[in-house]
């Protein structure tokens, strides 16, 4: 059976993301994304499941720094609706909660409840770990921010679901490959990651990206980051709809090598369909 790796412990919305993804296959918990990438590198996975950005909480920290140096290929994506649940030991009732732990995203994404039921927000390592801690510690005063696969997986009770703010809440994942899978050129709906360079000078990036606007290729994600800790150094990372081997795709990406250095392709794949969806309304 193949292997899908990703960051956290089981139950994590990661996870979910994986099992939603790709059913069938065998979801393997990692320490770390680093752990993950490893574990696709090392021929311990198939893929791995990386989250990038939420459209609420923005980007996920380091996924951009490490993408590049990964020696891994963005072959799809996947976009994961947040259901936040509130769960407690068995036993336990709203009334008697005092704290609710989970992830600090999460939790700044359940200001509402946390205010009208009064809990104090604790902070841990993840989602799904403040489940399993709160199952191994046992206590009623105690609540998780977590999925309903975390419920199921460490026995705790959903006593209120879909408590998030926001009814919008989605998680937008990479899947990563140790090998490219470029779909066919005609492919309808593909798009394109890659990472490129620019020196700190004035209308750089401007140059840089002038061919996509010239060739009508419409740039989805466009986000900038030091590189080692220098103000003078630039890094962006980039999707793009498109294939690379399409003309006007080609045409953008060849004006881009021109006027930019360390261009790096990671992948192109089929648009998931929430992107569709989403264009649409």
């Amino acid at each position: 059976m193949p292997i899908i790796a990703f960051q956290g412990v089981p139950g994590a919305y990661s996870d979910l993301a994986c099992r939603h993804a790709y059913p069938g296959w065998t979801t393997m918990p990692c320490a770390s994304f680093e752990a993950a990438i490893e574990a696709v590198r090392d021929g311990a996975a198939e893929l791995a499941m990386l989250p990038c950005e939420n459209n609420l909480a923005g980007r996920v920290p380091d996924i951009h720094r490490m993408l590049p140096d990964s020696g891994l290929f963005v072959v799809g994506e996947h976009f994961e609706r947040v259901e936040h649940c509130l769960l407690a030991n068995k036993g336990a009732t709203i009334a008697g909660l005092k704290r609710a732990h989970s992830h600090p995203m999460a939790l700044g994404q359940v200001l509402k409840v946390l205010k009208e039921l009064k809990l104090e927000a604790v902070i841990e390592a993840d989602t799904a770990g403040a489940a399993k801690l709160l199952a191994e510690a046992g206590g009623l005063e105690d609540a998780a921010i977590a999925s309903s696969l975390a419920a199921e997986t460490y026995g705790l009770e959903i006593l209120r679901r879909n408590v998030e703010d926001a009814a919008d809440n989605t998680t937008r994942f990479y899947v990563m490959s140790r090998d490219a899978r470029l779909p066919a050129v005609g492919t309808p709906r593909c798009v394109t990651t890659f990472v490129f360079q620019v020196r700190s000078i004035p209308a750089a990036l401007y140059k840089a990206l002038g061919g996509f606007a010239t060739n009508g290729v419409n740039l989805t994600k466009l986000e900038s980051y030091m590189l080692g800790g220098r103000f003078t150094a630039v890094q962006f990372l980039c999707d793009a709809d498109g294939h690379p081997e399409e003309p006007a795709m080609a045409r953008a990406l060849e004006e881009l090598r021109f006027f930019s250095h360390e261009l790096r392709v990671l992948g192109t794949y089929t648009a998931h369909p929430y992107r569709i969806e989403n264009e649409s309304n």
